[in-house]
């Protein structure tokens, strides 16, 4: 008798453990899904991919090197696109995740509100550029998460010395070890004591992030006075929303949230972004602002420092949208860094197609 499961191959990245919570994922939900493991960055990565039949692609794209985030792309390009397979989270969540340059791009050519942004790849220009525009600005890496690439500059002079770094073999600035801005240095010594194989595995990502420099080109962005940030999640049908809130000068990175109930009109604007758009893993960071929202990042792939997303009365739960508007159900459902509610909405998808 054909099995009834779901054949799913779980595309790896350079870093051997960053597919883990899929395979964890898959683990919970095995009687309903088979998976396998294919490094999507390895040479054989084609033969690989066709070597059993399969029904769905989960990618875990890197978000470390510029390099491998290319290579990634480029070969979720053709699996995606070309050959028109089933990848989850969709091609463009990977194209737009972990590539700035990119994603400013897509917001202003589909109209999304967000922060004005400029891309400059001369230093001739970089240099206009800061000679007219508004500070403080603020300097982003086209790769890097937590906060890491950010910079608040907040005159001319930073600007100019920032531009003349990142335009020669130095690169630009980057926080490239420990985030203690986040807090939590103590808990974070307590697991690596107990964990010690953990110090080797974030050394060399430390390593990783030293060895890259970002030269050749600027991103400066407007910068929006706030207190605080709001991250809207949607996975699947599923949304949850808290607020970032800021240490020193940036959300991003700080590991401090604030729990109030989010407001619905904010989950309508990103509920209404990632459905015309086709976005079903997403984290949306979201600026309230004199122009209304606007959007400042958005990421397929997430931390979570907390076990939940969102707190409803103090309760946590999330949002459903039904015919009759914003419902909310009370429970835990962000287990597994939301693996397992991504997992969830796949095997939701198939068995819809197969009924």
């Amino acid at each position: 008798m054909a099995s009834n499961k779901i054949k799913a191959v779980i595309l790896a990245n350079e870093t051997k453990d960053d597919h883990g919570l899929w395979l964890k994922a898959c683990e919970r939900y095995h009687e309903a899904i088979d998976y396998r493991v294919v490094n999507l960055t390895a040479g054989d990565w084609f033969e690989a991919v066709h070597r059993e039949e399969f029904d769905v692609l989960l990618a875990r794209p890197g978000g470390l090197t510029a390099s491998y985030k290319q290579l990634y792309d480029e070969r979720i390009h053709i699996l995606g696109l070309t050959l028109g397979y089933p990848v989850f989270p969709a091609p463009l969540e990977i194209f737009i995740y972990e590539n700035k340059r990119f994603f400013y791009s897509w917001l202003k050519a589909t109209q999304i509100p967000h922060p004005g942004t400029v891309v400059c790849y001369e230093r001739r220009e970089a240099l206009t550029h800061v000679e007219k525009c508004m500070f403080p600005v603020v300097a982003k890496l086209n790769i890097g998460a937590s906060g890491s690439g950010i910079r608040i500059i907040e005159d001319r002079d930073e600007a100019v010395r920032y531009i003349e770094r990142t335009f020669s073999s130095k690169g630009a600035p980057k926080r490239w070890g420990p985030n203690f801005a986040s807090g939590g240095i103590l808990k974070r010594g307590v697991h690596y004591l107990l964990h010690p194989a953990d110090i080797k595995k974030k050394i060399d990502i430390y390593r990783t992030k030293f060895n890259q420099a970002q030269t050749g080109f600027v991103l400066f962005q407007e910068y929006i006075p706030h207190e605080f940030e709001w991250r809207v999640v949607r996975i699947g049908e599923s949304f949850f929303a808290h607020k970032k809130l800021k240490a020193g000068e940036k959300a991003s990175g700080s590991l401090l949230k604030g729990y109030e109930n989010p407001p619905l009109g904010l989950l309508d604007f990103v509920r209404e972004i990632t459905e015309k758009h086709g976005l079903y893993s997403q984290a949306v960071d979201v600026f309230e602002s004199e122009r209304g929202y606007l959007v400042n990042e958005m990421q397929c792939f997430f931390g979570q420092s907390d076990p939940h997303q969102m707190l409803v009365d103090g309760i946590p739960g999330r949002y459903i949208r039904t015919s009759l508007g914003w419902k909310i159900e009370k429970g835990e459902f962000n287990q597994n860094q939301c693996f397992d509610l991504r997992l969830e909405y796949v095997i939701g998808q198939f068995k819809g197609k197969r009924s």
